[in-house]
């Protein structure tokens, strides 16, 4: 398995290619429609036995393991490392006969990027806050500089949040000149586009806010920093992944998608999964395109997986916490 974004046979990044506001315009979202096909991922019987381990085990490794905190330590940051190069007890590894288990990147912020490069050594990517992360609202030269120095420190994915009142006031040539400017300040990094979605009101200004920031070349789309009073959910997700198949038909190019911030519990995590291989296939569930940021969610899988191991479950606290 590989961990560089990039690296997979054939994968061509995103570009940017022009901004359309034609088809944004006429974008239509039916709401009923996509909470019904929402409702049915929830109510499904889930997968059992061996095929939910291989399914947890994926999981695992497209995680953003993240630590986002105003009290992160250089302590902290290095023991998150330490269990993304090694998410599960060895015992376990051996008892699901898997090897050389990692989680999909680590994400810290910029601060935090130096002690993370240390413990990590380019054995997993970093992926750096940006843009005045969370709410954005800085000037445009001092967001872009501060992800020209995540790169220079190492960062190799920038997960920058959008202005949410350019998706507000229906301002599509600002989005999409922002988030230009962005994917330029970010070289060769990859750049996630976090859509703040709960700030955005309706479904219909999610998908044209991911349109246009796939248009402007933006690697994934995310739905959420963590710090909203709504993150990531089904629906939400349904109608960023839409779009993402309709944006490959028509320009060829693959873009991730990342639900981040609610994403707890492994039952979630399979429902992500699942809508990642129904509306956009099983190509679309490697870490190359596919990331869930989560900090607790890895306890939650490791306790399922030792589950289905063992027959018993053991309490939180007997997992080693990132």
């Amino acid at each position: 398995m590989t961990h560089d974004t990039g690296s997979h046979t054939g994968f061509k990044r995103n570009e940017a290619v022009g901004l359309d506001l034609g088809w944004v315009n006429q974008i239509k979202v039916n709401r009923n429609a996509a909470d019904r096909r929402a409702a049915s991922l929830a109510n499904r019987r889930t997968v059992k036995k061996e095929y939910q381990a291989a399914w947890l085990i994926k999981a695992l490794q497209c995680i953003d393991l993240t630590t986002l905190g105003g009290d992160d330590t250089p302590g902290r940051v290095e023991r998150l490392c330490m269990k993304a190069m090694r998410p599960l007890r060895t015992d376990l590894m051996e008892a699901l006969g898997v090897t050389g288990l990692t989680t999909g990147a680590v994400c810290v912020y910029h601060e935090m990027i130096a002690p993370a490069a240390r413990i990590l050594n380019g054995r997993l990517p970093i992926a750096a806050v940006s843009t005045a992360f969370p709410a954005g609202l800085a000037s445009m030269e001092t967001k872009v500089r501060e992800i020209e120095l995540s790169v220079a420190a190492g960062a190799t994915e920038i997960d920058i949040v959008i202005t949410r009142q350019h998706v507000l006031t229906g301002n599509w040539q600002a989005l999409y000149d922002e988030m230009v400017a962005y994917r330029q300040a970010c070289g060769e990094a990859h750049v996630k586009a976090i859509l703040a979605t709960g700030d955005l009101l309706t479904l219909e200004n999610v998908a044209k806010a991911s349109w246009v920031c796939m248009m402007a070349g933006s690697d994934f789309i995310k739905t959420s920093t963590g710090k909203e009073g709504v993150n990531a959910t089904i629906p939400v997700a349904l109608t960023m992944v839409r779009t993402i198949r309709e944006y490959h038909e028509q320009y060829g190019f693959q873009v991730g998608f990342k639900p981040a911030g609610g994403v707890a519990t492994a039952k979630s995590a399979l429902q992500y999964l699942t809508l990642m291989k129904e509306e956009l296939g099983r190509e679309w569930l490697e870490p190359h395109l596919f990331r869930i940021g989560a900090s607790s969610l890895l306890t939650d899988i490791e306790r399922q997986l030792e589950h289905y191991v063992t027959g018993n479950y053991s309490a939180n606290h007997r997992h080693a916490q990132p």
